[in-house]
C-alpha cells in the first residue's frame, strides 16, 4: 500500500510530466499522436517512479514509448527544471503503456453487440 507521501510525489510528477510531454512531445513522437499520463507509482524510498502512459491515434502503441525512452535524459532534465524547487532528489523513472482505456472500449463494443443480438 502506498503511503501518503508516495501518493503526493506521484501526483506531482504526473502533473509535471504531463506538462513536459505537452512541451516536448511533438518534437519526439510527432503532433498526430496523443500521449497522456494516466498515473505514477512511486517506490517506498521515492527513488523510482513508474509512469503509465495512454497512447491514442496510432496502431503501434509501443513505438512512442520507445521514442520517449530514447529521449530519457532530455525528459528528465525538463522534469527536473520544473520540480527542482519542490524536490531535492529527482527519481529515476520508467515509462509503461497503460492500455486500460483500450480494454474499456473493447468491452463496450462487446456489450453493444450482445445488446444488439438480444433485441
Amino acid at each position: 500500500m502506498e503511503s501518503i507521501r508516495q501518493k503526493q510525489i506521484g501526483e506531482l510528477i504526473r502533473r509535471t510530466f504531463s506538462l513536459v510531454l505537452a512541451e516536448e512531445g511533438r518534437y519526439i513522437y510527432g503532433s498526430s499522436i496523443l500521449v497522456t499520463v494516466t498515473g505514477v507509482k512511486m517506490s517506498p524510498d521515492l527513488q523510482q517512479a513508474k509512469i503509465y502512459l495512454s497512447i491514442f491515434n496510432t496502431e503501434n502503441k509501443q513505438a512512442p514509448i520507445l521514442e520517449l525512452e530514447e529521449q530519457y535524459f532530455r525528459l528528465k532534465q525538463s522534469l527536473y527544471q520544473k520540480l527542482k524547487k519542490q524536490m531535492r532528489v529527482m527519481p529515476e523513472f520508467k515509462m509503461y503503456l497503460d492500455d486500460t482505456l483500450d480494454e474499456v472500449y473493447k468491452l463496450d463494443e462487446l456489450f453493444k453487440k450482445i445488446n444488439d443480438k438480444a433485441e
